[in-house]
Formats: structure tokens, C-alpha cells, sequence
């Protein structure tokens, strides 16, 4: 039984929801409770809009260099297919999930842009989401499918920063 289910992960990832889809459903529950049940503003004062920008420009430049590394060592950025090599270099130095990290700089962001507190009120859910829907079942797949390879590199390389 163990065997198949280590088959079955070199396979593919078993990812549980599409990865952005938390942030998202994020932005749009608390951009919505803040606007029809409870304002929650979130001003930074004149640096808002700029401080918000800012964020969302780190989280775009951050997806960009992780979707250049994937396609540079021809892998995919696909969450529910298997990937063809492993990425430790560019953003994968620093982090494991840098697309991830990067959603994190975008929900910051664009919070501070609606002018709302409440998407980040959903963070410990998104985290837990996250964790153990999509990032568990990608990181089984990764040790299925390079072993050793992927278990050192998990020992130099922290999961978010």
C-alpha cells in the first residue's frame, strides 16, 4: 500500500484546490464584509496607495521570476502535474514557494489598496489551506520523484523565507 501511494505521488501532485483561490476567496469575503457588514479601513495615510503598489509590485515581480526559473529549466508551474525537474535556483534559493510568497506580498497589497483590514483576517486560513492542501501534497510529490536531491535541498532552503 505504501508503494502505490508513493507511485502515485511521483505521478503527480494530489493537490487539493487550486493555489490562489484561498487569496482570492480572501480578497473578495473581506472586500465585501468590509463594504456591507463591518468597516474595517486599513489607512496607512499618504503612503497608503504607495505602500500598496509597492506590494503587489514585489508579489508580481516575485511570480514573473519564478514562472522565468520554470520555464528556463522547462517544468511546469501547473499544481496538479507532475513536475519534470526541480528548481532550486532564482527565487527557489530563498524560498520553496515563492509563487506562494508572492501571493502573500499581492494580498497585502491589494488590502492596503481596497482600503480593508479584513482579507487579512482570513491569513491563518489561507495558511492552513495552503499547508495542507496543495503544499503537503507538493512537497510528497517532489520526494517521490528526486529523493534525495529534494530532501537536501528541503535541508538548505526554508519553506517560505
Amino acid at each position: 500500500m505504501e508503494d502505490e501511494t508513493v507511485k502515485d505521488e511521483a505521478r503527480r501532485p494530489r493537490t487539493w484546490i487550486l493555489p490562489p483561490a484561498p487569496y482570492a476567496l480572501a480578497l473578495l469575503a473581506g472586500w465585501w464584509i468590509d463594504r456591507h457588514l463591518f468597516a474595517w479601513p486599513l489607512d496607512l495615510g499618504a503612503a497608503t496607495r504607495a505602500s500598496g503598489w509597492s506590494l503587489v509590485g514585489v508579489g508580481l515581480a516575485l511570480f514573473a521570476w519564478t514562472l522565468w526559473t520554470f520555464a528556463r529549466r522547462h517544468t511546469t508551474v501547473n499544481p496538479y502535474a507532475a513536475a519534470s525537474a526541480l528548481c532550486t535556483s532564482g527565487p527557489f534559493r530563498f524560498s520553496r514557494n515563492p509563487i506562494y510568497l508572492g501571493d502573500w506580498f499581492l494580498l497585502g497589497g491589494i488590502s492596503t489598496l481596497i482600503g480593508t483590514w479584513w482579507p487579512l483576517a482570513f491569513a491563518p486560513l489561507i495558511w492552513a489551506t495552503l499547508r495542507f492542501g496543495v503544499i503537503r501534497h507538493e512537497e510528497a510529490h517532489l520526494e517521490a520523484r528526486f529523493g534525495d536531491a529534494y530532501r537536501v535541498y528541503k535541508t538548505r532552503v526554508r519553506r517560505w523565507i
